[in-house]
């Protein structure tokens, strides 16, 4: 990713903590090792993380947005 947004790193970090805690919840910590299967639960673990994140914090910013904008008064 070229240039992250500050949302966009913090989501990228919170997807990394919800990857090392599958690491950690089964007990490895060596990428090469993880079968297809657990592989693929890592990388949900990370997008989802991820993916959740940045919609939280979208929502703040709209909130934060929505608040700045004045009503019109027509």
């Amino acid at each position: 990713m070229i240039d992250p947004t500050p949302n966009e790193m913090q989501a990228m970090s919170v997807g990394g903590q919800y990857g090392g805690e599958y690491l950690e919840s089964i007990g490895k910590s060596d990428l090469a090792t993880l079968t297809e299967t657990e592989w693929d639960r890592f990388l949900d673990a990370v997008i989802t993380g991820y993916c959740d994140q940045l919609r939280a914090l979208a929502g703040q910013d709209r909130t934060r947005l929505d608040a700045m904008t004045p009503e019109v008064p027509f």
